[in-house]
C-alpha cells in the first residue's frame, strides 16, 4: 500500500514506535521556532535542561508578538532572547522583521523536514511540504536539546481539491469551507493532507494560508505536497537547491476523504465569535464596519498585500473605517515597496504598521465598542481583540478591502473585474536583519531584566490526591479563556508569579485569588470542563500558570491536543469522564479525592475512581507509559532530570 505525504515524512523521522494510528510515536525534529511571547519561557526551560548548544539542524528565535514597548518588560525580553540565541546557537529575527511563520516560510522552510514551533500556527510550513507542528515551549526546548518529539500517531484526512478558485474567491475561502463542514473540533486527532488536481492551482502562499488556518480545526497539522509550484517559490527565494519533490503515492490510502470543488466556492466569512461560525458573505453583507485589519500569519504575504494594493488603486477607503495593514515580513514590505504597491495603500488611506502579529494577539488595534471589526486573522475568540463583547469577523483580504472601501460588509465580486497583478520572479530576501548563530566559543552575556523570573519547581504526584473543584466551565474553552492575551498581560509571559494573577480572568476575576487562598490552606485545585477543552494557541502558560497556583487535576469531556500535552509537561493530571453525563453531576466547590492516583498511573490502569463529595464516578486515563511517568514525577523537567 502506498504512502501519503505525511506518512513519508513521519516514516523518515520515526525514532520510536510504529506508524499505527492511536499509538505513541517519537519523531526526530530538524528545525524549531519560537516567538517572543512563548520563547522567553522556552529558553528558561532549555537552560534548565543544561545543554550547552542547540542540537537541531536549525533553530530560530523570532520576536513578533510583544512589539509594543510601553515599559521595560518587552524590551528586556527582546534583549534576553537575543543573548540566548547568541549563546546557544540560534538564528535571531529581531522586532519588526516579521511574523515567525511568514519569515520561516520565506527563509528557512524546507520540504520534507520536520518543524516544531512554540506557536499553534506552526503548520504554516505545511504549505511548503513540511511536517510542521505546534507544541508547548517545553516540548520545543526538549527538541532543541536533541530529544525526540512524542505524539499519538494521527489519522490522515485527505482533502481532495478539484477545480480552480474563481475571481475574488481566495485560498482563505477553502479553509473557511472546511471549517464550516467540520467545526473547530473536526480535525482533532488528524493530519489534514491536501491532494487532487486542484492542488496545482494553488501557489505556496495560498497553501500556507490554508495550512495556517487549519490550526483552527484542532488538527495535529496540515500538509501539501512539494511539487513544481513549491520549486518555483523556493527559486524566487533564492533557495531552489533546497527543493525536493514529495507527493503521495498513487495508491496512498486516507482514513477519510473530504471533497472540495474550488470552482463552486464563493467568498465566505466567519462571524463572531468562533472561526467555524462560517456563512457566505452574501448572508451578512451590508452590516456597517468600523475597522478592517489585513495581516496576521494567515494573510500577510506579498501576494495578499499586492492584491489589496491592486484593488485599492484609484479607490479610497471609507472615512468611517480604520483600515490597517500589518505586513507579514520585512521581505513582503520591501518587495511591496520595490514593486510600487505601497503608495496605493497610503493614498487610499491605509494605516501601515510594522511587520508583526499586533492586533491578532491583542497587542494593540482593539476595535471600538460594539462595532464590527473585519480581520484576515486566524481567531475571533471572545475578547481576544482586547475588548470584551467584541464583534470580530474573519475573512479573506479581498472581502476585507472591499468592505473597507464600501464601509459595510461587502461581497468583493460587487467591485467588478478582479484586477490582474504579478509577483516578482525573484524576491528581495529582506533578511538582512536576521542574525546568524554565533560561534560556539563566543563570549556572550545573557541579560535578564527584572521581569524574567526563575522557572518554578513542582512536587511529584502523591499516592492519593485531595482537592476541590475550583472552577467548572463549558465546551470549547480556549487557551485565551485560561490565560488571556493582550497588551496588558502578554509582557508577563516570562514571569509566572505575575502572570498567574490573570488565570481564568475572563471567566472569573476572583479565580487566582481564591486559588491562592485555598493553596495557603493546603487545598489543591481541580478544574472541570466540557468538550475540546484548551483549544486554540499553544501557549504553555495556560498550563504552567494554573499549576503554579495549585491546580493539579483537570477532569473534562475531551481535550485539545497541544493543551493536553502541556498539562502533562507541568504535572497536571488530564482525566476525562468515562460517562459524559457525570459532567452535569459535578458542582463547582465540590471536594475531590482520587485514591491511589499514583498507583493507577504507574500501574497502567485505563480508569480510576474519583470521589466527588463522597460519591464515586469513573474517569479515564488516556495516557502513554511515558506520560504516566512524567505526571508521577511532577512534570517533564523533573522526569528528564531523574528527580
Amino acid at each position: 500500500m502506498g504512502m501519503t505525504v505525511a506518512e513519508k515524512i513521519l516514516a523518515a523521522h520515526l525514532v520510536e514506535g510504529e506508524l499505527k494510528k492511536g499509538e505513541e510515536i517519537a519523531l526526530s525534529i530538524d528545525q524549531t521556532l519560537t516567538q517572543d511571547a512563548t520563547g522567553t519561557m522556552a529558553y528558561l526551560e532549555f537552560e534548565a535542561i543544561g545543554i550547552p548548544r542547540v542540537k537541531t539542524e536549525l533553530s530560530v528565535s523570532y520576536v513578533d508578538h510583544n512589539l509594543i514597548q510601553s515599559d521595560f518588560k518587552n524590551a528586556d525580553d527582546h534583549i534576553f532572547l537575543q543573548g540566548v540565541a547568541r549563546r546557544f546557537g540560534l538564528y535571531f529575527s529581531p522586532p519588526g522583521n516579521g511574523i515567525c511563520h511568514q519569515v520561516h516560510l520565506e527563509r528557512f522552510g524546507v520540504p520534507g523536514k520536520t518543524l516544531l514551533g512554540s506557536d499553534s500556527h506552526t503548520p504554516t510550513g505545511g504549505g511548503l511540504g513540511m511536517l510542521a507542528m505546534g507544541a508547548g515551549g517545553l516540548d520545543v526546548a526538549m527538541a532543541m536539546a536533541g530529544k525526540p518529539f512524542y505524539l499519538i500517531m494521527p489519522k490522515i484526512c485527505g482533502i481532495r481539491l478539484t477545480g480552480r478558485l474563481q475571481p475574488w474567491v481566495a485560498a482563505r475561502d477553502v479553509l473557511l469551507e472546511v471549517l464550516r463542514r467540520l467545526t473547530v473540533k473536526g480535525g482533532v486527532g488528524y493530519i489534514m493532507e491536501y491532494f487532487g488536481p486542484g492542488v496545482a492551482e494553488l501557489s505556496v502562499t495560498d497553501r500556507a494560508t490554508i495550512t495556517n488556518f487549519g490550526a483552527e480545526l484542532g488538527a495535529t497539522t496540515s500538509v501539501f505536497p512539494s511539487d513544481d509550484n513549491t520549486r518555483r517559490f523556493l527559486a524566487a527565494q533564492g533557495r531552489e537547491d533546497q527543493w525536493q519533490e514529495l507527493v503521495a503515492d498513487e495508491d496512498a490510502v486516507y482514513d477519510e476523504v473530504l471533497e472540495i470543488d474550488m470552482s463552486v466556492l464563493e467568498p465566505m466569512i466567519a462571524c463572531p465569535s468562533s472561526p467555524d461560525n462560517v456563512v457566505r458573505v452574501r448572508e451578512v453583507e451590508g452590516r456597517p464596519v468600523a475597522q478592517v485589519l489585513v495581516g496576521s500569519c494567515t494573510n500577510s504575504s506579498l501576494r495578499d498585500l499586492t492584491a489589496v494594493a491592486s484593488i485599492l488603486k484609484g479607490r479610497e477607503v471609507s472615512r468611517d473605517v480604520s483600515f490597517e495593514v500589518n505586513p507579514g515580513s520585512r521581505q513582503a514590505l520591501e518587495n511591496l515597496t520595490a514593486e510600487g504597491n505601497l503608495l496605493p495603500l497610503l493614498k487610499a488611506g491605509a494605516r501601515v504598521h510594522q511587520s508583526g502579529c499586533l492586533g491578532c494577539i491583542g497587542m494593540g488595534q482593539a476595535p471600538p465598542t460594539g462595532m464590527i471589526s473585519l480581520r484576515t486573522f486566524s481567531r475571533n475568540f471572545p475578547g481576544r481583540s482586547g475588548n470584551q463583547g467584541d464583534k470580530v469577523y474573519l475573512c479573506s483580504p479581498e472581502v476585507a478591502v472591499a468592505s473597507a472601501i464600501r464601509g459595510v460588509i461587502t461581497d468583493p465580486r460587487d467591485l467588478g473585474d478582479y484586477p490582474g497583478f504579478t509577483l516578482p520572479e525573484t524576491y528581495l530576501p529582506g533578511d538582512e536583519r536576521i542574525e546568524a548563530p554565533w560561534p560556539e566559543d563566543a563570549e556572550v552575556e545573557i541579560i535578564r531584566g527584572p521581569n524574567i523570573a526563575p522557572f518554578p519547581h513542582f512536587e511529584p504526584l502523591p499516592e492519593t490526591w485531595r482537592g476541590r473543584v475550583m472552577l467548572k466551565v463549558a465546551d470549547n474553552i480556549t487557551t485565551d479563556h485560561i490565560m488571556p492575551a493582550g497588551a496588558r498581560i502578554l509582557p508577563l509571559r516570562s514571569n509566572i508569579p505575575a502572570i498567574s494573577e490573570y488565570v481564568f480572568n475572563s471567566i472569573s476575576e476572583s479565580f487566582a485569588r481564591e486559588m491562592k487562598a485555598a493553596l495557603a490552606s493546603g487545598i489543591h485545585g481541580a478544574v472541570v470542563g466540557g468538550e475540546n477543552y484548551g483549544q486554540g494557541s499553544s501557549r504553555e502558560h495556560a498550563a504552567l500558570a494554573p499549576r503554579y497556583l495549585g491546580v493539579e487535576v483537570k477532569l473534562v469531556k475531551s481535550f485539545a491536543r497541544i493543551h493536553k500535552a502541556n498539562l502533562i509537561n507541568f504535572g497536571i493530571v488530564p482525566l476525562t469522564f468515562a460517562d459524559p453525563d457525570d459532567f452535569d453531576r459535578v458542582e463547582q466547590g465540590a471536594d475531590i479525592v482520587i485514591p491511589g492516583i499514583r498507583e493507577a498511573l504507574l500501574g497502567g490502569r485505563e480508569t480510576l475512581t474519583v470521589e466527588i463529595d463522597g460519591r464515586p464516578i469513573t474517569a479515564r486515563i488516556e495516557l502513554s507509559d511515558r506520560h504516566r511517568e512524567i505526571l508521577a514525577a511532577g512534570g517533564l523537567l523533573n522526569w528528564a532530570r531523574g528527580e
